[in-house]
C-alpha cells in the first residue's frame, strides 16, 4: 500500500480507526526525512494491512502543534485508536520493521487499563 497524505481534516478519521496508523511527521526541506522517505514508503509496500501517513508540518502546522512536534522526521503509531509510539528520528529499515512488530505484539487490552 502506498503512503497517504494526512490533513487536519483527515487525521481523525484516520487515527480513531481499527488496526495500525503509522504518521510521518516531515518537510520537503527536512534532510533526514528525505532519507527516512524511501524506507517508510517501502515499509508501506510490505505491510498492507497497516496504514502509512505522511504529514507535511509545512502545510499542516496545526497537526505539528497539536502533537508538540519540535523536531521532525517524528514517527507516531497509532493502535486501535491509542498513541502507542511518538518519536523524533529517521529510522533504518530493521529499526521501523522492529518498532512494526511491536506495535503488532501489543495487548491493548493491557495499554487501555494503563490508560485509565
Amino acid at each position: 500500500m502506498a503512503t497517504v497524505t494526512v490533513t487536519t481534516g483527515t487525521f481523525n478519521a484516520l487515527a480513531e480507526g481499527e488496526g495500525i496508523v503509522l504518521i510521518d511527521f516531515w518537510a520537503a526541506w527536512c534532510g533526514p526525512c528525505r532519507r527516512f522517505a524511501p524506507v517508510y514508503e517501502t515499509a508501506s509496500e510490505r505491510h498492507d494491512d497497516i496504514v502509512f501517513g505522511k504529514v507535511d508540518t509545512e502545510a499542516e502546522p496545526v497537526l505539528a502543534e497539536r502533537f508538540g512536534i519540535a523536531s521532525i522526521p517524528t514517527l507516531m503509531a497509532i493502535r486501535d485508536g491509542v498513541i502507542v509510539y511518538a518519536e523524533p528520528g529517521a529510522l533504518p529499515d530493521a529499526s521501523l520493521e522492529k518498532i512494526i512488530k511491536e506495535v503488532r505484539a501489543l495487548d491493548m487490552d493491557d495499554v487501555r487499563s494503563r490508560l485509565s
